[in-house]
């Protein structure tokens, strides 16, 4: 039985402790599917996190996709506010 893909949110700790996520991902339960969510500065991380689980703990881990887009974000004091997210 196929379940939702697992989705981890990157943001400022340590990529080991990521890449320890992704894989514990993989190897806990039945997901086939792991998406790694970031917003701006948290990309890198987020790639080498990839990375990391893909050359040392995941040899056969497969790449699928990168999707990078902005979004407008509405402020309470007007305007709006641009973020990128991958």
């Amino acid at each position: 039985m196929f379940r939702e893909p697992s989705v981890i949110y990157v943001g400022r700790k340590s990529t080991m402790s990521y890449v320890l996520a992704v894989v514990t991902a993989f190897t806990s339960s039945d997901t086939e599917e792991v998406h790694l969510k970031v917003r701006r500065r948290a990309i890198t991380a987020a790639v080498d996190a990839a990375e990391i689980s893909r050359r040392r703990f995941i040899e056969e881990l497969d790449i699928s996709k990168i999707t990078i887009r902005t979004e407008e974000i509405p402020q309470k004091e007007g305007g709006t506010r641009i973020h990128v997210n991958a």
